[in-house]
């Protein structure tokens, strides 16, 4: 019998999984100077979590969570994205009576039922960061410079940061009854989503990538122009600072997410390298979210980054080789090959890759391996290395060679040490 992986799930591998390292490692980084806590939220929910956060009209709830009963009946969900989960963690555990902000950074998989496109899967993951308890602009712009400057620390350069604002309770009604009537006159020609979105929630008519609809939004109500004096007052104040921060920006007056919770500020950061799925990153306002989970009225804001996406992009560019061993140790010999497990320990424990020759193949095709492998070094252990006491070693990058005394651990360790990898 043959098995496979899981339609729109996929195994992450060397040499790709060194890439996935570093992207998460220098998140971690990046988070912790910014004052962003690591947390850890279950991969399942209750399902619940997720309607009532997302929206149960959106294409989420509607078409894309992985949803099933558990044993006791209960509606458990595979968790489609990161937010509502951090949101109930910081309920749950009474983190709002810590001083503000509390600010936090996730990683891991998230799942959607969708058709696997490039950059888009099933099993997809994201590194994601919230921050709680303080709803002025100047915390908008923080996050968008840090999530700036992840994006350039990792080299990627060309991405475009889209903004909007999305306006409040105050004024997004006018905002809406604006869109009905500009859509009104169409609406049978509309795909069916914008139909039904045409009743439930018009505004995500404008995040619709059917191509007809694109068309058909043309000319629509941009929603910067019914923003009340506080959401106007914030956002422009947002947009000097993002001046100020030297953060390429552009303003995308449909720029809407397509969750529910969304309020006042929304953003993406896209790139024309990724095909019709475009948007890097993306994240906003939530400032009610906590309140409706039942919490005490806490302004919030966050974002999420697609890693695939992210490792795509890295790719694209010509990211260094993976790391290799820095020693390969050729055996001849029953004697040798023990004497090589001692001196393979010894490099290890000094933080050296060590990789040995286990099979007893002959010399040519052990330093043939070695290359294979890229390793930097190769060190020889014969009987003729047994009897003198030395050891031959080789560098597989120049080409130099020469010994060394085979009692002396710590010189040969240190030769390795004044030759840094290149």
């Amino acid at each position: 019998m043959k098995f496979s992986a899981l339609k729109g799930v996929h195994d992450i591998l060397p040499p790709d999984v060194y890439l996935w390292q570093r992207a998460e490692s220098l998140a971690r980084e990046i988070c912790s100077i910014y004052g962003f806590q690591e947390v850890r939220v279950p991969l399942i929910e209750s399902t619940d979590i997720f309607t009532r956060s997302i929206g149960a009209t959106t294409d989420i709830v509607e078409k894309e969570m992985y949803t099933f009963p558990d044993r006791a009946g209960r509606s458990i969900t595979l968790r489609p994205e990161g937010t509502a989960s951090v949101v109930r963690a910081y309920i749950e555990n009474h983190l709002h009576t810590l001083p503000s902000p509390q600010k936090f950074f996730y990683s891991g998989p998230m799942f959607r039922y969708e058709r696997p496109q490039k950059g888009r899967f099933r099993q997809f993951h994201q590194i994601g960061a919230e921050a709680f308890g303080v709803g002025v602009p100047e915390l908008d712009a923080e996050v968008l410079s840090m999530l700036r400057v992840f994006l350039e620390k990792l080299g990627l350069r060309g991405l475009n940061f889209e903004v909007n604002s999305i306006g409040c309770d105050d004024c997004r009604p006018a905002f809406r009854k604006a869109l009905l009537d500009f859509f009104s006159p169409f609406l049978n020609d509309l795909c069916p989503d914008c139909q039904r979105r045409y009743a439930s929630n018009p505004l995500r008519i404008l995040d619709c990538k059917v191509e007809r609809c694109i068309q058909l939004r043309s000319g629509a109500p941009r929603v910067t122009d019914f923003l009340c004096g506080a959401c106007r007052d914030h956002f422009e104040t947002l947009l000097s600072l993002l001046d100020v921060l030297h953060i390429p920006h552009t303003l995308n007056p449909v720029l809407v997410r397509g969750l529910d919770y969304y309020t006042r500020t929304t953003f993406e950061v896209t790139s024309e390298h990724l095909g019709s799925q475009k948007a890097v990153a993306a994240g906003g306002r939530y400032d009610k979210l906590v309140e409706e989970f039942g919490g005490p009225k806490t302004p919030a804001i966050g974002f999420a980054i697609g890693i695939e996406r992210l490792i795509t992009l890295m790719k694209e560019r010509g990211e260094p080789s993976p790391p290799s061993p820095d020693v390969f140790i050729a055996t001849l010999g029953r004697r040798a090959v023990i004497k090589s497990a001692v001196l393979a320990e010894e490099l290890r424990a000094r933080g050296f890759w060590a990789e040995v020759g286990y099979d007893g193949s002959s010399l040519k095709s052990q330093l043939r391996k070695a290359d294979r492998l890229s390793s930097r070094y190769a060190v020889i252990i014969g009987e003729d290395e047994l009897s003198s006491g030395k050891l031959t070693w080789k560098n597989l990058r120049d080409g130099t060679q020469g010994e060394i005394d085979g009692n002396d651990m710590a010189e040969f360790l240190s030769s390795l040490s004044r030759h840094p990898q290149s």
